[in-house]
């Protein structure tokens, strides 16, 4: 990014420019005028390249950016790789109302980014600084807590150079991506993992990716695992007085929000496929509290090392997708694509978990002409492949 023509876009002249490419390239766009290439060409009949560059490309990102920051999108300023990285508002908030929850008043963010974290820390009462050694994400940063209009500090620094011990809490977010794409091993993030264990020895939080090995994290650290409508996010690892547990899994949807910890995890027990399946959460898994679920729906696990649970009870649980089980179909390829066109189904779901199948090869394999519905679960029960008929509820 240009910082000279990003500078020159939160001008009033600059701000001009990019509500009417924003205007021309949401409308119109049936006839072709509004194409990105027909509305770069008519504003640089009036601007420079570097300018129209530098709405347009905000224009394309606020615009890729509503999924992750909602209605601020639209007032927010973006880097590809920012946006990339940044947290999603909902998880942000999370973060930030259990700062405010342990009684934190004060937070430094170090790694700030395009300032997802700051903007959900300043809008959660919290006193808010970040650090970036990058001088165009620490530009965009302060750009956002100006357009939203919250107080908020951001510089240009190294965050291992930081002296941090003022604030209640430290938080960090390590890049896991560098120039050659994801960087797996911890200490390849950027700060490096041995970096982030020294946060550890007091109040902090650092956000993982969610494939964290459980054996990664330090005794006496919280590790939770964030999922928003289904998806799993992240993963936080939270330290001092902020840990309150081992394990935990939150789960964001949209009657509110949901949290399980290993406390609620009794451990659980193998057992026949019962009248009701339930596919839990995917935070729950990485969490390794699939037998919590059970526990929560009076049910068991089908198999050891599947995370299904059944029960012969229904529940509605926030940690699991519910299955009535209507019957046991054949496993075997041949016989499936049988028993499914006897029944007369034409469009189907497969889900599966444990077993070797991909859904989008098999429906083709199958070529079903029916024109009922179904779902099947295709998993293992006791260590045998097995197919359940199933309906979502």
């Amino acid at each position: 990014m240009d910082l000279d023509a990003f500078a020159w876009l939160l001008t009033d002249d600059g701000q001009r420019l990019l509500a009417r490419a924003t205007e021309m390239t949401s409308s119109d766009a049936a006839d072709g005028k509004g194409s990105a290439l027909a509305v770069q060409t008519a504003l640089r009949k009036d601007e420079t390249a570097e300018r129209v560059a530098a709405a347009m490309t905000q224009v394309e990102l606020r615009r890729k950016a509503t999924a992750k920051f909602g209605d601020l999108a639209p007032r927010m300023y973006f880097t590809p790789d920012g946006l990339e990285q940044a947290t999603r508002l909902a998880v942000a908030h999370h973060r930030s109302a259990r700062l405010r929850a342990f009684d934190a008043a004060s937070v430094i963010d170090l790694g700030c980014g395009i300032g997802g974290d700051l903007i959900a820390s300043s809008r959660a009462g919290l006193t808010a600084a970040g650090v970036d050694n990058d001088p165009e994400r620490v530009a965009v940063a302060q750009a956002n807590l100006d357009a939203l209009g919250l107080p908020g500090a951001v510089t240009v620094a190294d965050a291992t150079g930081v002296d941090h011990s003022p604030f209640d809490v430290a938080y960090a977010d390590p890049a896991r991506r560098g120039a050659k794409g994801r960087v797996f091993s911890a200490e390849g993030w950027t700060p490096p993992w041995s970096w982030v264990e020294t946060l550890f020895d007091r109040d902090a939080c650092v956000k993982v990716a969610p494939g964290i090995p459980h054996d990664l994290v330090p005794e006496k650290v919280e590790a939770e695992w964030v999922s928003d409508r289904g998806e799993v996010k992240e993963a936080a690892l939270w330290s001092g007085s902020l840990a309150s547990t081992h394990r935990r899994a939150t789960v964001i949807g949209e009657r509110g929000l949901a949290t399980l910890t290993s406390e609620d995890d009794p451990g659980g027990e193998v057992g026949e496929v019962a009248e009701f399946l339930y596919e839990p959460d995917g935070a729950v898994i990485r969490a390794g509290l699939v037998t919590a679920v059970a526990a929560g729906v009076q049910g068991h696990l089908v198999d050891e090392h599947i995370a299904y649970v059944t029960s012969s009870a229904s529940f509605e649980t926030p940690f699991a997708r519910g299955y009535q089980v209507l019957e046991e179909l054949p496993y075997r390829e041949k016989q499936l694509k049988a028993a499914l066109r006897e029944r007369g189904i034409g469009k189907l779901t497969i889900k599966k978990r444990g077993v070797q199948v991909v859904p989008e090869q098999l429906r083709k394999r199958l070529a079903l002409s029916g024109t009922a519905e179904a779902t099947v679960v295709l998993t293992r029960v006791a260590g045998e492949g097995t197919c359940l008929l199933v309906r979502p509820f």
